[in-house]
């Protein structure tokens, strides 16, 4: 069957860096790299390791492992925490005949589900899950009444997902971290500033392939001690994990260039001015709002008065999903009464057919109405 047949959808990816959509496109650099891994054999244990010292070297870490995704470097580096130096105890991480306990404390607004629950991510590493605080909130001084003997780390979640208002900060928690001499996990899959994380935390988390634009891949990097922790596991549950040599190459290419391939805040906010247009539109307005996280990001937020534009927000996202070419927005707040366009993965021509799309969603129900 030729691929052409597949009969594929177009897709226009307005959410941002979703996996669900292929997370990013990558540049022709990356892509002649990719090439080049794929029509060349390496040792590979060399190129891993190699490879490993490159990444640290971006991101001003002391050591690092490429993995698959950012999942599985969560995975592996839990893994490592649980059997520190003990390589027998790597084949036997999930054996109930030996002792590998230990747990990692999350903030339980932390414990999220970002396309599969971050306390999988843990127990596959093999530790349990302890949450400290509420979904609400959560002060420092919980997190330190939590740990125990058996506490092996504490991961941070830096992410849009998780609950942002309450929590104590990454300095917060990395003071009494390391006051009672646990490691520091930072999941950091998706964050814009790749350089500054390894000094806040033991170890670091990312996605080669979200904010890196590189191909299908992770990072785990961080202090040494920590990553010859994990190391081992790269032929225990990291097997399942590893790597092809042509991400390897496509995703140092995409660290090379990462700096000038940034888009600036005032690049995206010149992209999304057509956006302005619908305001013009009974029930529509428009805004630019920043990220909620905090990263560079600035989104167009388009409001929509379900009385006077005869749509709720919900059916003129699904619309925009279901039409000829399926235009995906950022849609978590929907059912409020409004989503975002996020600008870094569209192109001028996408930004207008979008706002050609809303017009025609919210026209077409207007002339219901009348």
């Amino acid at each position: 069957m030729s691929l052409n047949n597949l009969d594929l959808k177009k897709v226009i990816n307005a959410s941002g860096r979703m996996s669900i959509l292929g997370v990013s496109t990558l540049s022709d650099a990356v892509v002649d790299q990719l090439a080049y891994g794929a029509k060349n054999y390496f040792e590979m244990e060399e190129l891993v390791k190699k490879s490993g010292e490159v990444i640290a070297y971006y991101l001003n870490a002391e050591a690092a492992i490429i993995t698959n995704s950012a999942s599985a470097a969560i995975a592996l580096a839990v893994a490592g925490l649980i059997t520190k130096k003990d390589k027998m105890l790597v084949d036997k991480l999930h054996d109930k005949n030996y002792k590998t306990n230990g747990e990692i404390i999350v903030m339980k607004g932390h414990n999220i589900n970002y396309g599969a629950p971050v306390e999988v991510m843990i127990r596959l590493g093999g530790a349990e899950v302890k949450e400290v605080g509420y979904s609400n909130m959560c002060s420092a001084d919980q997190v330190q009444a939590a740990i125990t003997n058996e506490t092996v780390g504490f991961l941070y979640v830096k992410s849009h997902h998780c609950v942002q208002k309450n929590m104590p900060s990454i300095d917060q928690v990395q003071e009494v971290c390391h006051r009672n001499g646990i490691p520091l996990l930072i999941d950091a899959a998706a964050e814009e500033d790749i350089h500054s994380y390894a000094s806040l935390g033991d170890l670091v988390i990312f996605s080669g392939s979200k904010a890196i634009e590189g191909p299908t891949s992770g990072i785990l990097a961080g202090k040494k001690q920590y990553i010859d922790y994990s190391f081992p596991h790269l032929k225990g549950i990291g097997r399942a994990m590893k790597v092809g040599k042509e991400s390897i190459f496509g995703l140092l290419t995409a660290l090379e260039n990462y700096e000038s391939t940034k888009q600036s805040v005032d690049f995206q906010t010149e992209k999304l001015k057509p956006l302005y247009k619908l305001s013009e539109i009974k029930g529509i307005s428009v805004t630019c709002i920043n990220d909620e996280a905090g990263r560079d990001i600035c989104r167009g937020r388009i409001m929509v008065n379900e009385k006077e534009a005869n749509r709720h927000a919900v059916e003129v996202v699904n619309e925009l999903k279901n039409g000829e070419v399926a235009i995906y927005t950022r849609d978590y707040h929907a059912t409020e009464g409004h989503f975002d366009i996020d600008p870094r993965s569209v192109t001028k021509d996408d930004i207008l057919l979008i706002t050609r799309r809303i017009e025609e969603i919210v026209g077409e129900a207007h002339e219901v109405k009348s």
